[in-house]
């Protein structure tokens, strides 16, 4: 088999295509949805490099699959398109998030992103989550989405504020708390 070439000139012109074949421009929502869960995704391969725990390892890993899966859903514009993320991988997230948070000292402050690098890293994933789940809402203003899909992103997001506060936590590195300088 020959290999193939990795650019095709087909997007010089601003269009790419869909799973569905269809080809649009790449500034479409659909398009920012899925490049966004991409960019996350890749945020998250930058958090792993900071993780030493094996088991925090295996699930960012397993988000990280399930966010490719997200977005090859977000990627495809046929009607007959369905998700492969199930209820049960909601349910996982909220079971990892309430381990996190039963290990955590109570939050009695805001606190600004920062501490160590994990839980700088952990934040940015944050932050790209947040966004990703906007642009799908934007998506799903024109659209049909999965429900499915918005839980997941939403509860990834809290996952990731949580995991921030883990890796400070167990590095023993002092929240950031902040002071409203406003008054």
């Amino acid at each position: 088999m020959a290999k193939s070439k990795i650019y095709t000139r087909k997007g010089d012109e601003g269009y790419t295509s869909l799973v569905s074949g269809n080809r649009v421009y790449k500034s479409n929502i659909r398009i920012e949805a899925y490049g966004t869960i991409d960019e996350l995704n890749s945020f998250i391969a930058v958090l792993r490099n900071d993780v030493n725990d094996p088991e925090d390892r295996k699930y960012l890993s397993q988000i990280q699959s399930n966010l490719f899966v997200i977005g090859g859903y977000l990627a495809n514009d046929l009607e007959t398109n369905s998700c492969q993320i199930k209820q049960e991988e909601v349910s996982i997230l909220e079971q990892e998030i309430d381990k996190i948070d039963n290990l955590l000292p109570p939050l009695k402050h805001f606190i600004l992103p920062g501490g160590g690098k994990g839980s700088a890293d952990a934040h940015v994933c944050r932050t790209v989550c947040r966004r990703a789940e906007r642009c799908i809402y934007l998506l799903k203003e024109r659209s049909e989405v999965d429900s499915v899909v918005l839980e997941y992103i939403n509860r990834l997001s809290d996952y990731f504020f949580l995991f921030s506060r883990k890796m400070n936590f167990i590095e023993n590195i002092e929240e950031i708390v902040w002071e409203n300088t406003c008054k």
